[in-house]
């Protein structure tokens, strides 16, 4: 009855809210710092928005272009608007890329670790996922380590730029050497999700699409403009392929209240200036608070970090019944945590000291 493909999948557990947690746990609040979500939270105009958004407007089908929000994110990307693909979040993206291009017999080509959903994507479409290990020293993708690894049954080639979970990043003329030894019937797909996180000037390879026609960067809403509730990402996608993706697409597949919603945030660049600052200056004292200490961790270019412990589950269960939630087993020997307000770091640092017993001997500044 199943599909080759789908029968042989771990069956899917999904993840339990904060609130059912804490209450299972005992705790009167659990803070979740395992999905890399937005700490500061969400722009104030965006609930001005959806207070003006119309209600009358529920009965009818969303505008299938998202027109307004496409206008603006072509305007300020400098992107032509036809090339905007927009999706329920990335993982809807995902799985659109994967339904598009890959078949049984075919390869998805990806770093490891990174973030699992290209593979299971990839598995559904009945392709096969073949992983190059990142440089275990930096943690830094391994551009050569994927030339390598490309054979003739290559179809998609993924490069998370930032990394998730390593969150490690790669300049855009390192993406443009590679993409110059790609063949051209292969697609890149770089996922840049956390790229707004990046303190670089220019950090982005959207430049590079108008020179390589096989290259697809993918942005959300989810991290840096706080939306992560209302789903809505969107893609930057090759002009040939962009007719054929629009056919898989699920026609209306983002909501009238969730294109508002964007199209809200998007315009309010104070407040995302807000979110930067209060995310740069708590990536700084993260690195500062395990250099101090001697936590190996990764040079991270996100809102988030990954740093080896002894025993990653033993740390997970004992933040867990303090109150907070990590990622303790998406790399083995690893956590990653999400930054926090600065109180929650201070607590969670507090409680890392604390596990792994070594005495607090002077604040970090």
């Amino acid at each position: 009855m199943l599909r080759n493909s789908i029968a042989g999948l771990p069956d899917y557990v999904s993840d339990s809210t904060p609130e059912r947690i804490a209450k299972a746990a005992g705790l009167a609040k659990m803070t979740r710092l395992s999905f890399n979500e937005n700490p500061v939270g969400t722009s104030p105009k965006v609930q001005a928005a959806l207070e003006n958004w119309a209600f009358s407007q529920a009965r009818n089908y969303p505008d299938p272009d998202a027109l307004p929000l496409r206008t603006a994110v072509a305007k300020r990307l400098d992107i032509p608007a036809e090339q905007l693909l927009f999706s329920s979040g990335l993982d809807e993206m995902i799985a659109l890329i994967c339904r598009t291009f890959l078949e049984v017999g075919d390869e998805s080509l990806q770093p490891w670790p990174t973030y699992p959903e290209y593979q299971l994507q990839a598995a559904i479409a009945g392709a096969t996922t073949i992983n190059a290990p990142v440089i275990a020293a930096t943690g830094l993708i391994d551009l050569d380590a994927l030339l390598a690894h490309i054979t003739t049954k290559t179809k998609v080639i993924w490069v998370c730029n930032p990394n998730n979970p390593t969150g490690t990043y790669l300049p855009p003329d390192q993406i443009a050497q590679f993409m110059k030894q790609v063949p051209p019937n292969i697609l890149v797909v770089v996922d840049e999700a956390y790229i707004d996180f990046v303190n670089q000037p220019e950090p982005s390879t959207l430049s590079l699409t108008h020179q390589f026609p096989n290259l697809l960067v993918m942005r959300t809403f989810s991290k840096l403009y706080g939306l992560a509730n209302f789903r809505v990402g969107f893609s930057i996608v090759p002009k040939a392929l962009i007719p054929k993706m629009q056919n898989v697409r699920l026609p209306y597949n983002i909501s009238g209240m969730s294109q508002a919603a964007a199209l809200a945030a998007w315009e309010d660049q104070t407040f995302t200036r807000k979110v930067k600052q209060q995310i740069f200056a708590a990536r700084k004292q993260w690195h500062q608070f395990f250099d101090q200490h001697q936590i190996r961790h990764y040079a991270t270019q996100t809102n988030f970090m990954l740093y080896q412990v002894n025993d990653p589950q033993a740390l997970g269960t004992f933040l867990k019944q303090h109150g907070y939630l990590v990622r303790d087993s998406m790399v083995p020997g690893w956590i990653r945590q999400s930054f926090g307000t600065p109180k929650q770091d201070a607590e969670v640092q507090q409680l890392l000291l604390t596990f792994l017993g070594i005495k607090q001997t002077s604040n970090i500044s």
